[in-house]
């Protein structure tokens, strides 16, 4: 039986979340239709969010026609065609970026590699207050598979959301592992992947935690604007930065 307090903390949030959006990013290697079980993960996730009035989207770059490199528009660069710029039109649409992926030995996807690549070509670009473009954005990741690699794979994504401007709040990730070798996969008959608390708890707590950070940095306004301002450096002001010169 619950007590008061425990009773309380299972009260329905009565937060307005429903002017946010998340897109997630599928890096799974199979094209749609075909069953991806990362997208069993992305499921539990837009499911809690859509149930708190958010938008939310899932697309497999895998389904697009992406061509390789670190600039916005790769047909700029000699290439015949590139998708990447109607994926990256809702990346910077969205308040909530989730990139997801399987493991292939020990690493994400060569997909999602891909995809960080084409993420990090739109990084030099500037918002309207004169910072990096993904400032006021808020990242986190998934990741699925039956090896080990789950942290590194979360490590080397949660790194690159930051590093690119995202804002990464606690406990932004969560990962299913099978039985390490050959066998069942997260959706697979048998698999124990859907009902695994640990894996449903920390998915949970990680969706939450996206939604409240990007609730909070919109009621915000974003990041604040100083300090941090690429524009502003460039045109000479360096707050607090030494400076011999004026010494």
């Amino acid at each position: 039986m619950l007590n008061e307090q425990q009773t309380k903390w299972c009260e329905e949030s009565t937060t307005d979340f429903s002017d946010l959006s998340a897109l997630f990013l599928n890096c799974t290697l199979k094209k749609s239709p075909e069953v991806s079980h990362t997208k069993g993960l992305i499921d539990i996730s837009r499911a809690i969010m859509e149930k708190n009035g958010m938008s939310t989207e899932e697309l497999r770059p895998v389904d697009f026609d992406l061509a390789f490199g670190v600039y916005p528009d790769m047909t700029k660069q000699g290439w015949d065609k590139d998708d990447w710029p109607q994926i990256l039109e809702k990346v910077m649409a969205a308040d909530i970026l989730v990139v997801t992926t399987p493991i292939w030995l020990g690493e994400k996807s060569s997909v999602c590699t891909q995809a960080i690549e084409r993420l990090y070509s739109a990084s030099s670009q500037l918002n309207d207050a004169g910072q990096y473009a993904y400032y006021g954005r808020v990242g986190g990741c998934l990741v699925t598979g039956n090896e080990d690699g789950a942290k590194h794979c979360s490590m080397n994504i949660l790194y690159s959301l930051q590093h690119l401007g995202y804002t990464i709040p606690p406990q932004a990730d969560a990962g299913w592992l099978g039985e390490a070798g050959p066998g069942p996969s997260y959706l697979d008959e048998g698999s124990g992947g859907p009902t695994n608390d640990f894996t449903n708890r920390n998915t949970t707590f990680m969706t939450w935690n996206l939604m409240h950070m990007a609730r909070m940095l919109k009621d915000a306004g974003g990041i604040p604007a100083h300090g941090n301002q690429r524009s502003a450096w460039d045109a000479g002001c360096k707050p607090d930065f030494p400076n011999p010169e004026y010494r």
